[in-house]
């Protein structure tokens, strides 16, 4: 059964993306944190939605468990196969489709890395509101499915608000597109907002819709130190307050991390170190 498996997958998407042997599948079945492991039955690489469908319908017929993955720059192993599974990969699907620069909108495949995205998008004066550290290797697939917040979380949202339609494949095979194209969109059930943040349970996202903001004429940074958690709260409210919709980030550092820089990074010195 094994066998006649990943021969149906080796036509379906070829045999160089169909992996079995133990040191390609490696990367794929550890997460970025080197903590979580698992074995995978064979990582495939299907190179679009129809590749993705027959796929699946292939291993719902040989009753074999599915792990999509993205960029597999989760820290908690949810991308991770626990034993024989087969991780289908979307890293192929990185095509960036119609982008309005007049409505900011794009259309991105489920393996568009972040950046790829962001590059993209930026000669047209746009930006993403979405943002990660991981933005090299973080996936618009992954982000939908994981409902993605990041560093901009608190001017633009995360994922679920960038989201305008997407495509996905179901657990039998078959394909559900809603790329409506339209912001104002009232018809029918909006079936987006179930398959955000998902994980893979409704079904494995191959693209999406997306909408983007104007890029900013200007940032500024600042760093301010406070002595207790409650101060910093207070001082996040002042900034709403002051700064209203311009606010796009707030994240704050305990001592205990700046020391582990201080202690890593001798040759740096720690703004606003407190001994």
């Amino acid at each position: 059964m094994t066998a006649a498996l990943l021969n149906e997958l080796r036509a379906i998407a070829g045999d160089a993306h169909v992996l079995t042997d133990p040191d390609l599948r490696a990367s794929y079945e550890t997460d970025w944190t080197r903590r979580y492991q698992g074995r995978a039955l064979c990582v495939v690489r299907p190179g679009s939605t129809e590749e993705v469908s027959r796929v699946v319908r292939a291993c719902a017929a040989a009753g074999a468990a599915i792990v999509p993955q993205g960029g597999n720059t989760g820290l908690v192993g949810g991308s991770v196969p626990r034993g024989g599974e087969v991780v289908l990969s979307l890293r192929r699907l990185a095509t960036i489709g119609d982008f309005d620069t007049v409505s900011g909108e794009v259309t991105a495949g489920a393996g568009v890395t972040l950046s790829s995205l962001q590059q993209h998008i930026r000669e047209g004066g746009w930006a993403f509101g979405v943002d990660l550290a991981s933005r090299d290797s973080a996936t618009i697939g992954g982000m939908v499915a994981t409902n993605a917040g990041g560093i901009r979380v608190i001017r633009y949202g995360a994922m679920r608000r960038q989201v305008l339609g997407f495509e996905a494949v179901l657990a039998d095979g078959g394909i559900v597109r809603r790329m409506p194209g339209l912001v104002k969109d009232n018809t029918g059930y909006d079936l987006r907002h179930l398959f955000v943040g998902s994980e893979g349970t409704l079904g494995i996202i191959t693209a999406a819709s997306l909408k983007l903001c104007p890029a900013p004429q200007a940032n500024l940074t600042a760093w301010a130190a406070v002595p207790t958690l409650d101060a910093a709260v207070a001082l996040l409210g002042l900034a709403h307050r002051h700064l209203g919709a311009g606010l796009t980030g707030f994240e704050m550092m305990g001592q205990f991390a700046l020391s582990l820089v201080d202690k890593h990074y001798p040759q740096q010195r720690v703004p606003l170190w407190r001994d």
